[in-house]
């Protein structure tokens, strides 16, 4: 008589995004959960930020962060898309780039997936898979863990916080196209190589006349020109002033749910 396969154990995944709260559900789990498994979706549009601090999180932990996306980058999807920019209504990139990623990852296995939506986030659900085989757990919400808390994780731990936070209000890639204007702005400060990469992509239709562009308030440069006009308080001539009230009126929307996985 052929002896039962023994069934397998069930796995624990929790996604990093180099960004606050899922570092810190790293390390609030850390001891609770030693057989954790730690992913990162790396997109190769990751700020030189993102993945030091990557790498000093997998120094603390004492595990492997597993990198997934070795093969296959934005770039290599934006060709598939005919150079399409993502937008927050076609966001290709969080499906192509951390989703299927992570459900290739999975595969058939039972998994719980660690989510790090805190208490203080009451409208926000991340990204609940609808496979039978991944269930989710928010252990942040479930025990009243705040943003305050978060930051007390990070700083009680030595890893402090991500440096990025001092211009940026999230992780992700450099281009995202959910940052606010101002973070465009210290995108140039600090990282003004990556600045120019980013306006690269923007690009024009001459046959349709259309402009794609990251961000709905128009190009980087007019986004940048903008805030220096703004700065210098130099805005006389009738264009320029047209342009200033064009880029303050366009909304941004500040509780966006940006890539569903590991987005802080």
């Amino acid at each position: 008589m052929n002896e039962p396969v023994p069934k397998k154990p069930v796995r624990h995944l929790l996604g990093l995004s180099g960004g606050k709260d899922s570092s810190a559900l790293a390390i609030y789990l850390r001891d609770k959960i030693p057989e954790m498994e730690y992913f990162f979706a790396d997109t190769g549009a990751e700020l030189p930020e993102t993945l030091e601090f990557i790498d000093l999180l997998e120094d603390y932990l004492g595990k492997k962060i597993e990198r997934l996306n070795t093969n296959k980058n934005f770039d290599y999807y934006l060709k598939l898309h005919n150079n399409f920019l993502p937008s927050a209504r076609q966001r290709w990139c969080t499906i192509n780039l951390k989703l299927i990623p992570f459900e290739e990852f999975v595969g058939n296995d039972e998994v719980i997936s660690y989510i790090a939506i805190r208490a203080d986030e009451p409208s926000r659900q991340g990204y609940i898979s609808k496979k039978s085989n991944i269930r989710t757990s928010m252990p942040f919400r479930e025990g009243g863990i705040t943003k305050e808390d978060v930051v007390h994780m990070l700083e009680a731990s030595g890893i402090g916080m991500p440096k990025y936070y001092d211009w940026r209000s999230r992780s992700g890639c450099y281009f995202c196209f959910f940052q606010r204007k101002e973070e465009w702005v210290g995108l140039q400060e600090h990282h003004p190589d990556l600045f120019e990469k980013a306006k690269t992509y923007e690009r024009s239709d001459s046959g349709g006349g259309k402009i794609f562009t990251w961000n709905q308030a128009g190009s980087l440069d007019e986004i940048v020109l903008s805030a220096s006009i703004k700065k210098d308080s130099i805005a006389k001539t009738p264009l320029q002033k047209k342009l200033i009230d064009t880029l303050a009126n366009c909304s941004e929307d500040e509780n966006d749910d940006g890539c569903m996985i590991c987005m802080k």
